[in-house]
């Protein structure tokens, strides 16, 4: 608090707002006020959503601040190195204020003013407000795709995709696709429990915590903005299932799990969900179905089904 002097030099107060941002960490309890706020960074991004944050506040260690209707998030950097780092904040304040208030806070407590999973569209105007260092993480950009190209597989580019559909069809006359919700959950969750996964990420530990990310987001599925699907087989069986949240114009898929003995399985679930969100949402135009976090494997399976483009990210290091 400041006081000045009237022309009756008579004190008067003038409230300033505190600049040092006040991080405390993420709980499940945010997600129905963070999940708004998030929603205005207009980026197809999945770092900028409820399921890019809450399934993995273990793992990187997220905190908050909201500082004048703006989202500040402070983490682990998303490549090898893990450093601290901030997101790139999203909310009303301009850019080069949220800057600002993110030095004032590392002059304070001796951090770096590093942002990871900076995506490319907003580097430009990040890197203008003085950037030391910016670095690509090549294994961590999100791949996008059209929803009607995965909702259709037309052309020859994807004869081998409608081909294992197909298969999965023909072998189970009397399959269904289900909506995730309170009656299909625990069929689900005793699925996925039992279901024999290889390790779909280059790093085991990720792996594992993604494991246990699932099965809590499944046990929780109420408290996400998620829409969801599980595939039966012709004899009433789960074989696969999928879940994510709508993003203005993008769905980004946060789960897609499936039995692999199954043929076609992960293909039809794949087809079938994209088809009926497509039906339901008439302004979805891509689908985003997240990095491949450096595994050849998956990427190799991401690759396969033609993304429109891959949407960058960086780690940016700005001068103090």
């Amino acid at each position: 608090m400041q006081t000045l002097r009237n022309s009756a030099s008579r004190p008067v107060a003038v409230a300033v707002r505190p600049r040092c941002l006040r991080f405390t960490p993420v709980a499940s309890d945010d997600i129905a006020t963070l999940t708004p706020m998030l929603a205005r960074s207009a980026s197809r991004s999945c770092d900028f959503t409820a399921g890019g944050i809450f399934m993995w506040v273990g793992y990187f260690g997220y905190e908050k601040a909201v500082y004048a209707n703006t989202l500040f998030i402070r983490g682990l950097s998303e490549d090898s190195g893990r450093r601290p780092s901030f997101s790139l904040p999203v909310g009303a304040l301009p850019l080069a204020e949220c800057v600002e208030l993110v030095r004032d806070y590392c002059r304070a407590t001796g951090a770096e003013p590093l942002f990871s999973a900076v995506p490319e569209d907003r580097l430009e105007e990040l890197t203008a407000l003085g950037a030391a260092s910016v670095e690509e993480l090549t294994d961590w950009a999100d791949y996008v795709y059209r929803a009607e190209d995965l909702a259709n597989l037309t052309g020859k580019a994807y004869n081998k995709k409608r081909n294992h559909v197909n298969r999965f069809v023909a072998d189970n006359p009397g399959w269904s696709l289900v909506p995730l919700n309170a009656e299909t959950l625990p069929d689900v969750i005793e699925f996925f429990e039992n279901l024999d996964i290889e390790s779909e990420k280059a790093d085991p530990a990720m792996a594992e915590f993604e494991r246990e990310q699932c099965l809590d987001v499944l046990r929780n599925y109420e408290s996400y903005p998620f829409e969801g699907a599980a595939l039966r087989d012709g004899n009433g069986r789960i074989v696969a299932f999928t879940a994510g949240e709508i993003v203005g114009d993008t769905l980004v898929l946060h789960i897609e799990k499936m039995d692999h003995h199954v043929a076609g399985a992960g293909e039809a679930i794949n087809k079938f969900f994209a088809a009926r969100m497509l039906a339901e949402h008439p302004e979805l135009v891509y689908i985003n179905r997240e990095d491949d976090s450096g595994d050849p494997g998956l990427r190799y399976a991401k690759e396969s089904y033609h993304p429109a483009f891959k949407l960058k990210k960086y780690n940016v290091l700005m001068k103090m």
